[in-house]
């Protein structure tokens, strides 16, 4: 590629001898590898000193920044999840700031603020105990402002739900439900 570049800047000159076997051309073509390997390793460090371009080291040093690790794996969802906690700072305490920093580290769930310094943790989108709860408890009570009190809430069907649905025993027996998964069936948030 820069011996290409070079090769072109240079032949209309008429100075150097560039031709097949010659040790110019030779010259051009072993600077313009070591500048295609220095090109190659800039454009690398220049992709990754932004959080918005970073696929590797660059996001992994960022990561590093913080006392756990965001719940995302792909290079874009990651992307969110620093970009959401570098926004975190002394005046990020409203639930819609909480809630957009939770999605941001790819945490599915919306905190509810309850009054008197108390906020509760919900999982609309899912039935019962999320998958992993420990690591994702950890992470969001790093996250969380350290005077609220925390409370998570899972949800699980209630007499309510089954009555508007038109459950009976024999309608569940009949769906094969055991007491667990039938507790787990829980209808969408509208």
């Amino acid at each position: 590629m820069y011996e290409t570049y070079l090769r072109a800047m240079l032949e209309p000159l008429g100075v150097y001898d560039l031709g097949e076997d010659s040790i110019n051309r030779a010259e051009l073509a072993a600077l313009g590898t070591g500048l295609d390997r220095v090109g190659i390793r800039l454009e690398r460090a220049e992709r990754e000193a932004l959080t918005a371009t970073a696929e590797e080291e660059g996001l992994r040093r960022r990561e590093a920044l913080f006392a756990r690790r965001p719940a995302a794996d792909h290079p874009e969802e990651r992307r969110a999840a620093i970009a959401a906690l570098l926004q975190i700072d002394g005046d990020s305490l409203t639930p819609e700031d909480i809630d957009r920093t939770l999605r941001g580290c790819g945490i599915r769930a919306r905190a509810v603020e309850l009054g008197g310094g108390r906020l509760r943790v919900v999982f609309p989108d899912t039935a019962g105990v999320p998958a992993e709860f420990s690591q994702i408890q950890a992470m969001i009570l790093d996250i969380l402002p350290c005077h609220l009190e925390v409370e998570f809430y899972f949800r699980y069907l209630t007499w309510e739900e089954c009555e508007r649905a038109g459950h009976t025993w024999q309608s569940v027996e009949a769906a094969g439900h055991t007491w667990e998964s039938f507790q787990l069936a829980v209808p969408p948030e509208i």
